[in-house]
């Protein structure tokens, strides 16, 4: 576990500083899977793996003054960026691994995780930790402002069966940890898994 924190925290250190000058429009995208929520004024959302805060400004904006946003993540620099760019004033940064989130049980209404699934160490015990400070019927979003098969692409790779991300893969997964999939978008423009927490 060590091993892969520190290669998580290296690989987005060496990102931090220019990681929002490389994806400029993703705005828009992150709004809409925000939207896509159904936040209510006044709701508790957490930003798990926040990096530097895109989704925070949304996620203020559909809780409300009297909401409360968190963001969480496990790299210094990325929270650093974060408040350089003003996005620790619409929530609360935290230093925390999402695997051992420093929460109380069902004290959220909804997790929003934009590219998080796939620098989980454990996906399902991590997973699970979500779904535990989450209240039953609370919501997960599992969004990436970019399909499967684009961001395959960008890597110069192709989409292979094991992909934790496709559905047949990620289905029975979130079942296993709490959460029971609800609608599943993978588009060129956009991929969104919105689950419900289990009873």
């Amino acid at each position: 576990m060590a091993d892969h924190h520190t290669h998580v925290q290296d690989f987005f250190t060496a990102r931090a500083s220019d990681w929002d000058t490389r994806f400029p429009d993703d705005a828009p995208a992150y709004a809409a899977a925000v939207e896509a929520l159904g936040l209510r004024p006044g709701d508790a959302v957490l930003d798990a793996g926040c990096g530097t805060g895109r989704a925070l400004p949304a996620l203020r904006d559909a809780v409300g003054p009297q909401g409360t946003v968190l963001g969480a993540d496990l790299t210094p620099a990325m929270l650093q960026a974060a408040v350089r760019a003003g996005r620790d004033r619409p929530g609360r940064l935290l230093l925390a691994d999402v695997a051992r989130l420093p929460l109380r049980n069902a004290s959220l209404d909804a997790v929003f995780g934009a590219g998080l699934i796939s620098h989980l160490s454990h996906p399902g015990p991590d997973l699970a930790e979500l779904a535990r400070v989450v209240r039953p019927g609370g919501q997960l979003a599992l969004f990436h402002p970019i399909g499967r098969a684009a961001l395959a692409a960008r890597h110069g790779r192709r989409i292979t069966d094991d992909d934790l991300r496709a559905e047949p893969n990620l289905r029975p997964l979130l079942a296993h940890s709490g959460w029971r999939l609800d609608s599943y978008t993978d588009e060129d423009a956009r991929f969104l898994a919105l689950a419900v927490r289990a009873d």
